[in-house]
């Protein structure tokens, strides 16, 4: 700080015949240089860096007003997603229960209409064997019948002689005789 006064005080020894020289005394005139140098710098750039200061100042708080904006529109647009995917499960837990009731009540209509189908198979097989059955019945009477009454023709006709058969006939058109005159 003395070479800065020394320098002020060696100035007023210069002599003021209106020379001009050159001070070549470095460090006495670099502090000033220095100093004159800042001072216009902080009186000119003082308004230029304030406005550069303002208008970053100003971006960056327009950033974080955007993005602030995004956030909230991400957010909304989150809830309503997740809105949308409480209302796709719900959906998709009714269908997966509609799903599955319906192929129980699937299940159950398949089991009767084959119970169904296998009680009338059953009755159509029993009509079926009662059917056979009668038949083969009848068959097996028109055989013994026809057997019966072959063998009763072959007795009676080995049995009869022609006068037992003559007499037979006799009564048995006495008998067509009377019953005519009854309803005459």
């Amino acid at each position: 700080m003395k070479n800065v006064i020394d320098s002020f005080v060696s100035l007023g020894h210069w002599p003021s015949a209106g020379s001009f020289g050159f001070n070549t005394d470095i460090l006495a005139t670099n502090p000033i240089n220095l100093s004159v140098v800042l001072g216009v710098l902080i009186y000119f750039g003082k308004g230029v860096l304030n406005d550069l200061l303002d208008n970053r100042k100003q971006r960056i708080l327009s950033t974080i007003r955007n993005s602030e904006e995004l956030c909230k529109g991400a957010i909304e647009q989150l809830e309503r997603a997740r809105a949308r995917l409480c209302k796709v499960e719900m959906e998709a837990d009714e269908y997966r229960m509609n799903g599955y009731s319906e192929i129980e009540r699937e299940k159950v209509n398949l089991i009767n209409a084959t119970s169904d189908s296998l009680e009338r198979l059953e009755n159509y097989k029993n009509e079926t064997l009662h059917f056979e059955q009668q038949r083969a019945i009848n068959q097996v009477r028109q055989r013994v019948f026809q057997q019966a009454l072959q063998g009763a023709l072959g007795t009676l006709n080995s049995c009869l002689n022609s006068e037992l058969h003559f007499r037979t006939i006799r009564a048995n058109i006495g008998i067509l005789g009377a019953i005519q005159e009854i309803t005459d």
